[in-house]
């Protein structure tokens, strides 16, 4: 028998608010997240701006001796999951921290570290640190997850580019309905970096100031960083503690374009929505909001709005996009969506899709949630992954009574 799974702890570390609290402060605020990049030189680039975790001290929120010895990514990582458990309420003594683990999805892993060992190889290789140069296996992400909670049980990084942390969060939900798990920490994680922005600048895919998905006028995204993790937990495990419970995970779908490296493709991407109902038990019309993957790219947003009138059709939910607000930050993006989809279940409300003046034609009459968050009945919430290479993830949240 398939035990339940439900969301005890939120940890988002995100430049428009760590923790629980202030995330949920600056996401009903539409808060914006974007600003010039100070991480790194922004020489030669056209388009700098970037959304940076700038209140972010490692020191502050780790407890593990090595934290130092950590990327970014993974200190982003690390900390989010810190505030999760947290959250939960958890006390490593009193669970089991061999039927504890941690998955982890993510896009680049450690390239502010690659960017730096570039330019020390440049310089001259004999400079290349070999302390910097263990921090680069993504495996390390997971790793220091592990090592800064205590836990024991299956440990992973995912890396599935930018819908990476909604397959950390299925397959972690997975292991504790098989029963092989009763306490899971999952989600993203990713850094700002040089050589992430460099490649979205070659594809003409920045944008020119701000992320504007579903305008008119968006002109790509804007690439940002931080760690988003959740606590998922067997559902009698939780109520035994008494817990708070924020959600219910209803289910997860996942599929492959196998189409184009960078295009995606709405027939595909209908598919997965319809597999994650199916999976769910979970009628179209009984989904109350869309948190959106809406990059703010042109194709992508025609994309995924085509797809989702496809399954819908005139009884569309609201969707809106938290990229307006964050940028995009790779791998940990969906596991922010899916900070957001509990926080809108357990708050009643629709997070607001901000920056957008101009509601593109193209993508039909929809309820993008524009510029405002406001209060609404939300029972079940839906959120997007999708990633280059034609990645697909859905994860499905509901009210847990």
């Amino acid at each position: 028998m398939q035990r339940r799974v439900v969301i005890t702890g939120l940890g988002p570390v995100s430049s428009i608010g760590i923790g629980a609290n202030r995330f949920l402060e600056g996401v009903r605020a539409g808060a914006n997240g974007v600003s010039p990049i100070t991480s790194f030189s922004t020489a030669g680039f056209e388009r700098t701006s970037g959304g940076e975790v700038r209140a972010f001290e490692a020191s502050d929120y780790l407890q593990a001796p090595a934290y130092k010895d950590w990327g970014r990514t993974a200190q982003f990582a690390a900390a989010a999951a810190r505030l999760a458990f947290t959250d939960a309420d958890l006390d490593l003594d009193l669970i089991d921290a061999e039927s504890t683990g941690a998955i982890v999805g993510t896009t680049n892993g450690e390239a502010p570290t690659m960017d730096a060992l570039a330019i020390q190889w440049l310089e001259d290789p004999a400079l290349i640190d070999p302390e910097m140069v263990r921090r680069v296996p993504a495996g390390n992400i997971a790793g220091a997850v592990a090592s800064e909670i205590g836990v024991k049980g299956e440990t992973a990084t995912i890396p599935t580019a930018c819908a990476a942390a909604n397959y950390a969060i299925g397959y972690a939900a997975e292991l504790i309905a098989s029963g092989d798990a009763d306490v899971m920490l999952a989600g993203g994680s990713d850094s700002v970096n040089r050589f992430t922005h460099a490649g979205f600048d070659s594809l003409g895919a920045i944008a020119k100031d701000l992320p504007r998905p579903f305008d008119a006028g968006r002109t790509g995204i804007v690439t940002a960083e931080g760690g988003a993790m959740i606590v998922l937990e067997d559902r009698e495990h939780a109520q035994a503690r008494g817990a708070r419970i924020y959600a219910e995970f209803l289910g997860y779908a996942m599929n492959c374009d196998a189409d184009h490296i960078v295009h995606p493709n709405a027939e595909r991407i209908a598919d997965c929505i319809r597999s994650a109902h199916a999976r769910s038990n979970v009628r179209p019309e009984a989904v109350d909001y869309i948190c959106a993957h809406g990059t703010g790219t042109p194709t992508n947003d025609l994309t995924e709005t085509t797809a989702t009138r496809a399954v819908f059709g005139e009884a569309h939910p609201p969707i809106s996009s938290l990229k307006s607000m964050l940028g995009h930050t790779m791998g940990a993006a969906s596991g922010f969506g899916a900070v957001a989809c509990c926080l809108a279940i357990a708050n009643q409300f629709l997070p607001p899709t901000i920056n957008l003046q101009t509601p593109d034609p193209a993508l039909g009459d929809l309820d993008f949630v524009a510029n405002r968050s406001r209060p609404a009945a939300v029972s079940i919430a839906q959120n997007h992954g999708f990633a280059f290479g034609g990645n697909n993830a859905i994860t499905m949240f509901g009210d847990h009574s």
